[in-house]
């Protein structure tokens, strides 16, 4: 590998991990080789890169605005390698995806271990977030391919995948829970914990369409404090139901009289480029 690129590399993942040692141990080098390559770029290119703190590390704003051409390189590269690999008939490359919890817990698994079967050379480097994070990794190149809710306004490429229900978590023995179907207005006044992050997620905009105002005693964007929450009676919420899945606490699950969904798609910045590895992963999930 060009000499160039390994500082390429050792540059993003420097800025990635936040740390010359996560770097390195990354990579298998030494922390002062991760250093040096670093240094040798701002040499070069007579600029600081990074700031370096007792805290930590941190881009400039010069490194800031050099950080995407730095990953359209190790992109470009990634693709050729992986695309001589093909013309060779040698089935190799990396799949870097961006997901959130539940398809990280309870999907991906078990599409990985189907995928290693046919396509053993291919690994695949998971990293996980919010929806805006993937939306965000994508974006820039972080990850090749993002799991995200279906999305009205994106510049990205999108494919529809999957639709996944909203439930009604319940403590056991709640009254609620002797009903086959909860209809939304019976949330009303409930003492409720409510699935979000930042800005609205679809669990607000199914109470705001629906005109239903429980009591809301906490948020967080964390599926199993809610559920923990739930089982020791401290209110109801609604999930997904994917996340549903094989789950250690004690709940009471019921689907709504008037069903909602989210539209689980896969995102990517642009299908025209896709890796080989990548292009073979949406194939296969696809199918």
């Amino acid at each position: 590998m060009d000499n160039n690129l390994l500082k390429y590399i050792a540059f993003v993942e420097t800025v990635e991990l936040g740390s010359f040692t996560k770097a390195a141990q990354k990579l298998n080098y030494a922390q002062s080789s991760v250093s040096k390559m670093i240094a040798d770029l701002e040499k070069e290119w007579d600029v600081v890169l990074l700031e370096r703190s007792r805290a930590g590390i941190c881009l400039t704003s010069s490194g800031e605005q050099i950080l995407p051409y730095v990953r359209n390189i190790i992109n470009d590269y990634r693709k050729l390698d992986d695309f001589v690999n093909q013309m060779n008939g040698i089935e190799t490359g990396m799949v870097r995806i961006g997901t959130f919890s539940s398809v990280a817990i309870n999907w991906l698994p078990d599409i990985f271990a189907e995928f290693q079967k046919d396509y053993p050379g291919i690994d695949y480097e998971l990293l996980l977030g919010d929806y805006d994070e993937v939306e965000r990794w994508i974006a820039e190149g972080r990850v090749d391919c993002g799991f995200l809710r279906k999305l009205s306004d994106t510049s990205l490429d999108v494919i529809e995948l999957k639709d996944d229900e909203y439930k009604v978590v319940l403590p056991v023995g709640h009254p609620l829970a002797k009903k086959k179907k909860i209809r939304i207005e019976e949330l009303n006044g409930q003492p409720f914990l409510l699935l979000e992050h930042g800005g609205k997620t679809e669990v607000s905009d199914i109470l705001e369409q629906s005109n239903v105002h429980p009591d809301i005693r906490f948020t967080t964007w964390e599926d199993f404090a809610i559920m923990s929450m739930v089982e020791k009676g401290l209110g109801i919420g609604i999930l997904p139901d994917m996340i549903l899945k094989r789950i250690p606490y004690r709940l009471e699950i019921r689907s709504l009289a008037k069903p909602y969904y989210r539209k689980i798609c896969l995102a990517v910045k642009n299908k025209e480029q896709l890796t080989p590895a990548t292009m073979k992963f949406i194939e296969y999930l696809q199918a």
